[in-house]
C-alpha cells in the first residue's frame, strides 16, 4: 500500500501537547498516509488551551470537549482511549497518530499494534520510555519543524570538540541510558549476559535511537565510554550486563 493510500487517525491529547507543533506533526505524518480523522481532546473552556483555538480551525481538527469532573483526574485521556478503540473496530484505518507526552497511552499503543496497525507517537523529550517503545515510530517534538541551520547548530552544541559526547554527558543522558538498559534487559540470556549483536539489533529497531548523534560509530565504544555496564569478550564475541 502506498503512503498516500494509508488512512491515519490523528488523536491529540491537547493538555499534553504544544499547539505550535501541529503543522510539523501533520507534515511528518504526510509521509506515511492521509490523516482522514483529526481530533483533539481537552477542556476547551480552560485558558491553558487558548493556543489551540486557531490551530483547530486552520488544520481542520475536531475539538472533543471533556470537562474536568474530578480534580486530579484527566477525563481527556479516557475519552481519547475510548474513541481510539471505537475507531479501531468500526473504521477501516491503517494507523493511529497519538500526540502526547503521557505514559498512560502505552497500553493503547500496544493494543492497536496487536491488530496489525501502525502507531505514530509524538511527544516531548520528557515522554516516558515505555510509551516511546510501544509505538511503531516515535517523533520527539523538539526535533520537528527546525530548519537545517537550526539542526546543525543544535548538533554542534551536543557534541564535544572531537565530535563525541563525553562520558559525563553520556551518563547524564537519561533517555540514552534507558534505551541501553531496556535493550540489555530484553536480550539477556539465562546467565544474565546479553550478546552485543542482539543488543544492537534491538536498538536498531527503535526509530528514536540513533548512535551517530552521540558521535560514535561502534556500539561497543559507546558502552565502554559510559562505564556503567560490565563488558566481557568471549571467543571474539562481546557480552554486556548492567552493573549492580
Amino acid at each position: 500500500m502506498q503512503p498516500s493510500e494509508s488512512k491515519i487517525a490523528l488523536l491529540v491529547d491537547a493538555d499534553n501537547a504544544p499547539a505550535s507543533k501541529i503543522a510539523a506533526i501533520l507534515t511528518a505524518l504526510s509521509k506515511y498516509g492521509a490523516t482522514n480523522i483529526r481530533r483533539a481532546y481537552g477542556n476547551w473552556k480552560s485558558d491553558s488551551l487558548k493556543a489551540w483555538e486557531e490551530k483547530l480551525y486552520k488544520f481542520a481538527i475536531y475539538p472533543v470537549q471533556q470537562f474536568d469532573y474530578t480534580k486530579g483526574k484527566n477525563a481527556s485521556d479516557v475519552a481519547l482511549i475510548i474513541d481510539a478503540m471505537d475507531l479501531l473496530y468500526n473504521r477501516d484505518l491503517d494507523g493511529f497518530a497519538i500526540v502526547s507526552s503521557d505514559s498512560d497511552f502505552t497500553p493503547l499503543a500496544m493494543r492497536i499494534r496487536t491488530n496489525g496497525l501502525q502507531v505514530y507517537g509524538f511527544g516531548e523529550q520528557k515522554t516516558p520510555l515505555p510509551f516511546v517503545l510501544a509505538c511503531s515510530r516515535f517523533f520527539y517534538l523538539e526535533g520537528l519543524g527546525h530548519n537545517s541551520e537550526t539542526k546543525k547548530k543544535k548538533k554542534a552544541q551536543t557534541v564535544t570538540a572531537n565530535g563525541k559526547k563525553s562520558p559525563a554527558e553520556l551518563k547524564q543522558d537519561t533517555q540514552l541510558l534507558n534505551f541501553l538498559r531496556q535493550a540489555i534487559a530484553t536480550t539477556k540470556a539465562k546467565d544474565g549476559w546479553s550478546n552485543l549483536a542482539a543488543v544492537g539489533t534491538h536498538l536498531s529497531s527503535q526509530k528514536a535511537f540513533d548512535l551517530k548523534k552521540y558521535g560514535y560509530k561502534k556500539l561497543s565504544s559507546l558502552f565502554q565510554e559510559i562505564d556503567l555496564f560490565e563488558i566481557k569478550n568471549c571467543n571474539k564475541t562481546i557480552y554486556l550486563k548492567c552493573k549492580k
